[in-house]
């Protein structure tokens, strides 16, 4: 019984069907989320069709809002052996509590600028080096951004 011959596919051709670019590959690559692709003697990545694999799982990650140093670590923890299920658990119950708190500062700061809007109306306009609107409202600050940890 002759073994399969494993088929193989250069960086653009896997780049074009993934639908991402070659230099988001070689950052991927660099960040261990790919591994390390075999090489031809001239030095072209070849990957397998497993690729395409680990491409979907990389997209469905970050859908779900992992960074990808967490889909880094998830993998790295898979390929030792052991389930990183428990981690996946503990990184999306946090996203979670940090989302909540995001969806809390919006509503705060929708009510605020809602009400702000509403005297806004039954003022009109005010004079002001700019927009006296702008410069007399009591909103000092927008919701704060979503930075990385």
């Amino acid at each position: 019984m002759t073994p399969q011959a494993v088929r193989t596919h250069k960086i653009g051709a896997v780049a074009r069907r993934a639908e991402l670019g070659v230099e988001t590959l070689r950052y991927y690559e660099r960040l261990g989320l790919l591994g390390s692709p075999r090489r031809t003697e001239s030095g072209y990545r070849l990957y397998t069709d497993a690729i395409f694999a680990r491409l979907e799982f990389i997209r469905k990650a970050q859908a779900m809002g992992f960074t990808l140093e967490e889909i880094a670590r998830i993998i790295q923890e898979s390929e030792t052996g052991r389930s990183p299920c428990a981690d996946v658990r503990r990184i999306a119950r946090r996203k979670l509590a940090e989302l909540d708190e995001r969806l809390k500062q919006l509503r705060r700061y929708r009510n605020e600028l809602a009400q702000t809007l509403a005297e806004w109306d039954k003022k009109g306009s005010a004079a002001g080096r700019i927009c006296g609107l702008i410069e007399e409202s009591h909103i000092a600050h927008p919701p704060e951004k979503r930075h990385k940890p």
